[in-house]
């Protein structure tokens, strides 16, 4: 009787938001909120949780349902990051509510916990020969990319007027750099700590950059699928490598939810941090770096048992699903300075964010063909892949140039390529600093 008169009643509505009805969903929307006016928020992470959650899923569903947002910007992340930054800039959340998300990013190292969870269980996560094969094939391809998309900037930017060094670092860079969880945010982090600059007036300058660049990456994956029709010999119809039949897949096996197995999969990303950490004390270069090189070179090497492999995966999985929309509200408030993003938004910034995308494409598109790969097909995966934002931008991509059986090498650019873009900017700033 009482499950037919519950409020909470799953039935209330189909309408699902964080895998939860409606009507729940504002009972607690409603909590939080009176205690956000009230002032009584508790400090720390048990305040900042359900605020964040929250407010990022309901960005996250208003960006994922603009039309022009969603299929060109980026979608949800946009709109949580520049949301939740509006409403900070403009006074709409209350300032003690603020500063509890500020601490919990900043000072309670929420953002670290997020980027080890994405970094250990990505690399541990991925088929060890995939890796290896990517490595030995595919990487030069992804690097091709890189090189020129880096060039064409730097080009640009002595000819504008813009400064070399600047579209290097805070166009080019975090365009390639492999979305906004696994690129912007540790570049920003990596820039602040090299240049004694706050990690925020960083990422004010990285994020409008990621918008347009993913905008223009889906835009030119079209227009590619159209130069294959028009030039079949540049194209393999969704086939990477020349003389190939079928495109060899990544296969992933479903393992069944562990939650003893989730705890190690913790425990061993936040102790690769701490390694990381350990390791910057003797080697010159980025703690992020060090942590991708020791996980990659784990996972090669097969140090690690399989079990364990697959608990940093899921507890991987468990992070991204659950904390992605939180962490870019903590990224909106913490990070991004609205008026900053808005002055930086020209002429000359529009031209770098093209040029960058269309080097990435050339870049691949050449080494691609000379590796025995479809020029077409390397473009899109090893270029606009790169250049897109993570996940969400691999989907548009491929969807907009219709190749979606490429999914497991625009995996590759994702993941790989992200964690290759942390090590490079590293070893940019050293020769930049001198």
């Amino acid at each position: 009787m009482a499950e037919n008169v519950s409020i909470l009643n799953e039935k209330s509505s189909g309408y699902k938001i964080m895998g939860m009805s409606l009507t729940l969903f504002i009972v607690l929307t409603g909590i939080v909120t009176c205690a956000s006016i009230m002032g009584v928020l508790p400090k720390g992470m048990i305040g900042a949780f359900p605020v964040m959650m929250i407010l990022g899923a309901i960005l996250n569903e208003i960006g994922n349902r603009l039309p022009i947002i969603k299929d060109y910007l980026g979608g949800g992340p946009i709109v949580v990051i520049f949301g939740a930054a509006a409403l900070v800039t403009y006074g709409v959340i209350p300032e003690a509510t603020k500063d509890i998300m500020y601490n919990f990013m900043k000072g309670e190292g929420f953002l670290s916990f997020y980027i080890a969870a994405l970094i250990t269980g990505s690399i541990l996560g991925m088929d060890r020969k995939l890796l290896m094969r990517a490595a030995v094939r595919y990487l030069p391809v992804i690097i091709g990319g890189v090189v020129v998309s880096i060039g064409f900037a730097a080009i640009a930017g002595i000819v504008m007027g813009y400064g070399a060094k600047e579209a290097v670092l805070y166009v080019a860079l975090p365009i390639m750099g492999g979305g906004m969880g696994a690129g912007a945010v540790p570049l920003s982090q990596i820039f602040g700590d090299a240049l004694a600059v706050d990690p925020g007036t960083i990422m004010s300058k990285m994020v409008p950059a990621l918008a347009l660049g993913n905008a223009m990456a889906i835009v030119i994956a079209g227009l590619l699928n159209r130069l294959g029709k028009k030039m079949p010999n540049l194209s393999g119809e969704g086939k990477l490598m020349k003389n190939q039949v079928v495109v060899e897949e990544e296969v992933e096996v479903e393992n069944k939810l562990d939650f003893n197995s989730m705890g190690t999969g913790l425990l061993l990303a936040t102790t690769f941090f701490v390694l990381g950490k350990i390791l910057a004390k003797f080697i010159p270069i980025h703690s992020y770096a060090l942590m991708i090189i020791s996980v990659a070179l784990v996972k090669s090497f097969g140090l690690m048992p399989k079990k364990y492999e697959d608990g940093a995966a899921q507890w991987f999985k468990f992070v991204m699903a659950n904390f992605t929309p939180a962490l870019l509200v903590g990224i909106g408030v913490a990070y991004t300075d609205l008026n900053a993003v808005i002055s930086a938004f020209s002429l000359t910034y529009i031209v770098l964010v093209f040029v960058t995308v269309s080097g990435s494409v050339v870049g691949a598109g050449l080494v691609g063909s000379l590796s025995g790969f479809y020029p077409i097909e390397a473009a899109i995966t090893g270029g606009l892949c790169m250049a897109n934002m993570g996940g969400t931008g691999d989907v548009a991509v491929l969807s907009s140039s219709k190749r979606m059986e490429l999914m497991p090498f625009a995996q590759i650019s994702s993941r790989l390529g992200g964690a290759f873009m942390l090590i490079l900017a590293t070893g940019i700033l050293q020769i930049i600093l001198g």
